[in-house]
């Protein structure tokens, strides 16, 4: 996707996310955090979702890759930009696991943007820098020949 056509989505992938973050279930840290996912055209977005048992709390990229996935919208590869939308000074990331999951369906030049405010979208990166020597559904063939 080129960058203007990314452009034409920004606002939308905003909205979806800050719209999630909104509906964060997120009684024990109060760390709500809200993301949109650009694939093929289409904006799916995700809240975090915490449990009392820490370790199975979902984040909000993966929920948003796992309502891609249920709308049979998403394939290795397909996914353009990220958009992580979280109340807090400094810009918050994804996490080790939302990387690597997001990486599964990213491509070199997928966008990850962080939004601190509603309305404005304080940083970006690029996929390939937020988790270098990543490992991906390419490196299974090394294993299965």
């Amino acid at each position: 996707m080129d960058s203007t056509t990314l452009d034409s989505f920004k606002e939308k992938l905003l909205e979806a996310a800050w719209q999630a973050e909104g509906r964060a279930y997120a009684p024990y840290s109060h760390f709500q955090v809200g993301s949109a996912i650009l694939t093929d055209g289409k904006i799916f977005s995700g809240c975090n979702v915490e449990n009392a048992s820490y370790g199975l709390t979902v984040c909000a990229e993966r929920n948003a890759i796992a309502n891609a996935t249920v709308a049979g919208c998403l394939r290795p590869g397909s996914v353009d930009a990220v958009l992580v939308a979280v109340k807090t000074d400094n810009p918050t990331f994804p996490c080790g696991a939302c990387r690597q999951v997001l990486y599964e369906f990213c491509h070199e030049n997928t966008i990850v943007f962080i939004s601190t405010r509603p309305g404005s979208i304080h940083s970006l990166k690029k996929m390939h820098d937020l988790l270098p020597l990543a490992f991906g559904p390419k490196d299974l063939s090394d294993f299965n020949g």
